[in-house]
């Protein structure tokens, strides 16, 4: 039952003043005045607006202005413009009056928050371009995305109020932008549960079955971590140091994605210990050396794991993170991580970028760090005019989310680059010109190839020619968005250039054999050559990659074996109004699709306008929980939930997804592929197809298996009528004796 509206007001009142309170840079009069100014502005302006919750709107500009202050730690200025970030887009007012009222700056910060709250709110192209010019806001005050970024945590803490199919979108923009952003901007409080909010709402029941395991073992990981913690505090206290030491439980997102890398069970996660040691430094010597003396008093006592150090104490992330981190064999035979960091470097940690003007104007100039080279490295994608907007949204993605790796030019300058970039990544990172005309590199004065991975240390000098030109075949070499970006701008005209002749070949391929292009006509050319869309089509018949010689004979083919059988698809409302209206322009002598209803799928399509496709990138297989996404020609391509692909597009094209939903036939086998791995010995083979093959009576299509130094690992494809038989096989295979692992892989080629 709601509150009335003189408790709701008393309410609202109750959390301005603990706005105020709790605010540690709105202590002076001047500043209470200019907060109590925009409360009351907003308070009036949303006066009588409910949220979907039922509660007064104006609650959640205060919880997002008490996230910036207390969360983030950004001062009134801030508050102000978190107190009327809706006001300009949802009220009479407008930023000349804001500007009137409350000055140039603040309007300025409230005209980039109204700007970037329509980025998700438009089409997916108007989306990312209006994404990307909010971001040259980035160089000109950052307090734009960190509230922008409030107002997202704020939102997903209030997420159940709206429908589930809205929940999704937002759970998916979250977890496919927001969490990467607030990762690099060192947010990572704020970060991590951003990612766990997202996996909350997108699968619920994951989520709540990891947290009541966690719960489950709490008693249990703290008795763990109270008796290793013990050794390390005395002799911490004995070497005077002035120190915090708590225990820290992994994020359940962490945890998830962990055991979807590694195909684990929850109990197998051998690092969810974890401690943290936060220590006041003494003065004169440098955090960076009292880091390491920490390190070397619990070495003392319990040995570390030699490939699980992480020194971001020399050289820190490029968000300005610093910490040392290390994993050491606790007293119960289990590995623990220990992150040792000074109070410094906690509040960097805690707050991010925030953090670096916490006693200082934010205008004031402060020395050039790796994250203002990061800040650079995005006003070159931003200012790049052949970029295309939503490949720009992906590029940018790129450089969010990404570890980091050093490497030295051969006079000893140092470049910063994600982890798994190429040469030719740090040929386009130097200079444009220099990526284009790479053919390799020396690397520690060994030869080596553009498409060579460096390491952190390497010293690189870059080897180019005069006639070397991109190539499309380079891009897969390419790992950094600068120079993926680089590598399409040059190929921008070819590829236009290409449709158009690939085009003008099919229509005249058609016009020999009598024929228009039209929709009947592309929907059995498409699967024919195993496309998705007419762009790629024009494009591989235009590069000569498809040769149109059997056209004739594939028109006169049935459609065969290229579509989805046996399962529904349900369309959510977004798509049903969207079908709705195409049906309505479209000849109404057709027989047509009737979006009101759940249809199976046959060895045909349901009729003739619409197609579905298993996604290769996941190859999802019934039982699986799978979206379906329809594409510009109105085929639906069928991903697992958990596909990054299906997460990226339910991101950028909410209104193109669909509900998607198996039946139980067990008429047909769908291809899957899992990987065997064991200890060799005579006769496994044999008991392996036989297990297969005739205890569960599962077709095998292929098996490919390799031995050494005792230990075999085996590659096979096979046909199954769903998950749940593939995961009764698994679990059959698991028992024959010297099998150590099996798992099912998800993207391979069929």
């Amino acid at each position: 039952m709601g509150l009335t509206e003189d408790e709701y007001q008393q309410l609202i009142q109750e959390q301005y003043n603990d706005l105020i309170q709790s605010c540690p840079r709105c202590q002076s009069e001047e500043d209470k005045k200019l907060v109590l100014k925009a409360f009351n502005l907003a308070n009036e302006a949303h006066k009588g607006v409910k949220r979907k919750s039922g509660e007064p709107y104006i609650l959640h500009p205060l919880a997002v202005a008490k996230i910036v202050s207390t969360e983030i730690g950004l001062g009134p200025k801030a508050i102000v413009c978190s107190l009327l970030h809706d006001v300009v887009e949802d009220t009479y007012y407008t930023i000349d009056d804001i500007e009137r009222i409350f000055g140039k700056k603040i309007a300025s910060i409230i005209d980039g928050l109204t700007k970037i709250s329509e980025v998700f709110d438009a089409n997916s192209s108007l989306q990312a371009e209006n994404f990307r010019k909010i971001l040259l806001t980035l160089a000109d005050d950052i307090r734009v995305i960190l509230i922008k970024l409030a107002d997202r945590l704020h939102n997903m803490r209030t997420l159940d109020s709206l429908p589930e199919t809205k929940q999704m979108k937002i759970a998916s923009e979250t977890i496919y932008l927001y969490a990467p952003l607030a990762h690099r901007l060192g947010l990572y409080t704020i970060k991590t549960e951003l990612e766990d909010l997202s996996l909350k709402h997108r699968y619920p029941k994951v989520f709540e079955d990891i947290r009541v395991k966690l719960e489950g073992t709490e008693k249990r990981r703290m008795q763990i971590i109270n008796s290793f913690s013990l050794p390390i505090i005395q002799k911490l206290e004995e070497n005077n140091i002035d120190f915090d030491i708590s225990g820290r439980p992994k994020s359940i997102y962490s945890i998830w994605k962990k055991i979807q890398a590694k195909n684990v069970a929850f109990e197998d996660i051998y690092d969810l210990l974890a401690i943290r040691i936060i220590f006041n430094p003494y003065p004169h010597i440098p955090d960076k050396t009292q880091c390491w003396h920490i390190y070397s008093l619990i070495t003392d006592i319990y040995k570390p794991k030699p490939d699980r150090i992480r020194d971001w104490v020399s050289t820190p992330k490029a968000n300005g993170y610093e910490a040392l981190h290390c994993t050491v064999m606790g007293p119960h035979g289990q590995w623990v991580e220990v992150q040792i960091r000074s109070q410094r470097m906690n509040e960097i940690a805690e707050r991010g970028f925030a953090s670096h003007w916490k006693y200082k104007d934010i205008d004031s100039s402060i020395q050039e760090s790796e994250f203002e080279k990061w800040i650079k490295q995005v006003r070159e994608l931003l200012e790049n005019p052949q970029t295309d907007a939503l490949d720009f949204l992906d590029e940018f993605k790129l450089n969010l989310f990404s570890s980091e790796i050093i490497v030295f030019t051969p006079k000893g300058d140092t470049k910063t680059l994600p982890k798994g970039s190429t040469v030719l990544d740090l040929a386009y990172e130097i200079h444009t010109e220099i990526g284009n005309k790479a053919i390799g590199a020396k690397v520690n004065h060994k030869l080596v190839s553009v498409s060579y991975k460096l390491n952190s240390g390497d010293q690189v000098e870059i080897i180019t020619a005069i006639t070397q030109k991109p190539t499309w075949e380079l891009l897969k070499y390419a790992v950094t968005a600068k120079a993926q970006s680089a590598i399409k701008s040059a190929f921008k005209a070819e590829t236009k250039n290409r449709l158009e002749k690939g085009k003008q070949m099919v229509e005249v391929k058609l016009a020999e054999i009598g024929l228009q292009p039209s929709s009947r006509v592309f929907k059995k050319i498409l699967p024919a050559f195993e496309v998705i869309s007419k762009d790629e089509l024009y494009s591989k018949v235009g590069s000569g990659q498809i040769s149109l010689e059997n056209l004739k004979k594939i028109l006169r083919k049935n459609t065969k074996n290229k579509w989805i059988r046996y399962w529904e698809i349900q369309f959510s409302k977004s798509a049903l109004r969207k079908r709705q209206k195409n049906e309505k322009e479209s000849d109404q002598s057709e027989q047509r699709f009737d979006p009101k209803k759940p249809y199976m799928l046959r060895e045909h399509p349901v009729d003739e306008t619409t197609t579905y496709m298993v996604a290769k990138c996941c190859n999802p297989i019934p039982g699986d929980d799978v979206i379906g996404y329809i594409t510009s020609e109105e085929n639906v391509i069928v991903h697992k939930v958990t596909c990054p692909e299906a997460i990226r597009l339910m991101s950028r094209h909410g209104d193109r997804i669909v509900s998607a939903k198996w039946t139980t036939h067990k008429v047909l086998s769908f291809l899957a592929r899992i990987e065997v791995r064991g200890m060799d010995r005579v006769g496994i083979l044999s008991e392996l197809v036989k297990e297969i093959s005739d205890e569960l009576r599962v077709n095998i299509r292929k098996l490919l298996i390799e031995s050494h130094d005792g230990i075999f690992e085996s590659s096979i494809d096979l046909y199954v009528h769903s998950a749940s038989s593939l995961n009764n096989l698994i679990g059959n295979v698991m028992k024959i004796k010297g099998v150590d692992s099996v798992k099912r892989i998800e993207n391979f080629d069929n």
